[in-house]
């Protein structure tokens, strides 16, 4: 593929929504910057031809540099050299390409070198790099930690750090330790105040930090002496250019060998505080954890495309008993699964990105003036729909470009199983993806109150009064009858009033809830385009229905004193 944006035209579809009108006005602040930098646009027309343009470089960059050096950085990956970390020589190429086509710090002010993108076509970029190499995407969208550093860290801060970030150095978030993965309330990396040097100081161990060797760090530390909770925790910056930090170890990974995972040991570490103490985990690293899901979603949805791609080309390459295979219907049902999933998926992700960039646009607006009652409306709505479905977009894309990857290797057959196909590759790329930034189950955990309480049921009684083509009446009916069935099932689970069977059950209307969002915005995708989404629509539609199904049949037979014969 020469250009991995250019050559997939649903990514300029979902660019041109009608939502980023509104998006460029907050971001821009009405085109102040146009006086100022030469770069900056004058109008919408203008801003979105500089995301399209942007694009193109980066889809020119992935297809020429990134891609042909994927199967080398998988090969050598990283090396731990004196407690430092050495990229992969192909890495070191794509990052050098990247810096030098002015693709960092993107959603930074232009005070600062940034280009002042909103989310939206960033992310774009963040799917287009791991399309090609999953890898290499971690380690260059890391820099989109800067937006929390951004967001709560003061004015010296901004001044001395997102520079360098808008230049091209690197980030890491440091949360995970050997006691505490998921649970980030157990965090005991210890950081203590310095009298002498007025400065903080880190230390202990982390684990599991991507890109652990970065220039910039964000580290969740115990701040508060004596406590074992969350509110002991603050956020805190470790500059590498101060020292203190050193890597004892990458770790040997199943995929993603571009990007190092590192164990790091903190020795007196100097540091400063971002934001205020005690506020690391209650209210920092939930912003961060957001966007790194977002990133996630859109990694899910670069791989699922990557497999599609390798999948439908050997399918047409590959023949038996005398013609394609992709011919045969096993396959080309197989492939027009994976299609539907990742045109569902893709619809997901930046409907919700264009969720949190209104409301973030907003927030950043609200640290320069006051909100009127409409903007402050308009950001409370916004926050909601963002915070309700990051997990679903993280969640199902991550489980689908699993699935996805699982049959681009079924397509291949004895062929997939050997290293020299890019598929094995992909495949293993994808399985860390329902895993890293909160596994599918704990997604799970973050939206099931938006079931119980209403909020997905509400959105999609509200997709239901959008307009659609008089051909498609008979998908709306379909996708209104699925929503009927979500909506019986979550009353009766809620009618059995109790928390383990809710529990038990969350999975089941997480994805009840997914699925039919995702066939109503491929709906409205099919009714602006139905040359683009119309059979993906119909093949959504018949795959959402069984699951919809299943998860009914299963859940109005089910009583709590069942639970015990799952109990071990």
């Amino acid at each position: 593929m020469a250009n991995y944006y250019s050559e997939v035209p649903e990514l300029k579809f979902h660019l041109n929504n009608p939502m980023m009108e509104r998006i460029c006005e907050l971001k821009e602040r009405g085109y102040e910057d146009k006086g100022k930098y030469d770069y900056a646009p004058e109008d919408y027309a203008d801003a979105m031809d500089s995301y399209d343009k942007v694009l193109e470089i980066t889809g020119e960059i992935t297809g020429e540099i990134i891609a042909p050096n994927a199967e080398g950085v998988d090969a050598e990956g990283p090396h731990c050299e004196n407690g430092r970390v050495r990229y992969a020589s192909g890495t070191e190429q794509n990052l050098d390409a990247m810096v030098k086509a002015g693709l960092n710090g993107m959603t930074m002010p232009r005070r600062y070198g940034g280009l002042n993108f909103p989310i939206t076509p960033y992310t774009m970029c963040a799917e287009v790099v791991a399309a090609a190499d999953a890898g290499f995407g971690n380690i260059w969208s890391l820099q989109d930690c800067i937006e929390t550093l951004y967001e709560f860290g003061n004015e010296d801060q901004h001044s001395r750090f997102i520079p360098r970030i808008c230049a091209g150095e690197t980030m890491s978030m440091d949360l995970t330790e050997p006691d505490a993965g998921s649970d980030l309330q157990s965090v005991m990396l210890k950081a203590t105040f310095d009298e002498e040097n007025n400065c903080w100081r880190l230390n202990g161990v982390k684990r599991f930090i991507t890109n652990g060797d970065a220039d910039l760090h964000l580290v969740l530390a115990r701040s508060e002496e004596g406590t074992k909770d969350g509110r002991g925790l603050s956020m805190f910056i470790y500059d590498k250019r101060d020292g203190g930090v050193d890597v004892r170890r990458i770790e040997n990974k199943l995929g993603i060998h571009g990007s190092p995972t590192c164990e790091l040991v903190y020795k007196n570490a100097k540091c400063e505080l971002c934001g205020d103490r005690k506020l690391g985990l209650i209210k920092y690293v939930m912003a961060l954890m957001n966007g790194a899901r977002l990133g996630i979603a859109a990694q899910s949805v670069g791989l699922s495309q990557a497999a599609y791609n390798e999948g439908l080309a050997y399918a047409k390459d590959r023949k038996q008993f005398g013609k394609a295979i992709i011919e045969f219907p096993a396959v080309y049902d197989m492939l027009a699964i994976m299609k539907a999933k990742l045109d569902a998926g893709r619809a997901l992700l930046y409907q919700t990105s264009r969720y949190v960039d209104i409301y973030k646009a907003l927030d950043d607006i609200a640290r320069e003036r006051k909100l009127t009652p409409e903007e402050r409306a308009e950001q409370k709505k916004y926050a909601k729909l963002a915070d309700a479905f990051t997990p679903l977009a993280k969640g199902m894309n991550s489980e689908y470009c699993n699935q996805n990857a699982y049959d681009c290797i079924q397509i291949h057959g004895g062929s997939g199983f050997m290293l020299e196909y890019a598929c094995q590759r992909i495949y293993r790329d994808a399985r860390i993806t329902s895993i890293y930034e909160g596994t599918t189950q704990l997604q799970t955990v973050a939206a099931i109150r938006y079931v119980t309480n209403g909020s997905y049921l509400a959105t999609l009684r509200e997709y239901e009064l959008l307009p659609t083509l008089p051909e498609y009446e008979g998908y709306m009916n379909r996708i209104k009858e699925m929503t009927n069935k979500f909506a019986a099932c979550t009353n009766a689970v809620k009618e059995m009033n109790d928390q383990e069977t809710l529990d038990f059950l969350a999975r089941r209307l997480y994805e009840m809830a997914a699925v039919n969002v995702m066939c109503h915005l491929l709906l409205q995708d099919s009714t602006k385009a139905p040359e683009m989404f119309g059979k993906s629509l119909e093949v959504y539609v018949n795959y959402a229905e069984s699951e919809v199904e299943k998860h009914f049949n299963f859940i109005r037979k089910f009583s709590a004193d069942k639970l015990e014969n799952y109990r071990k």
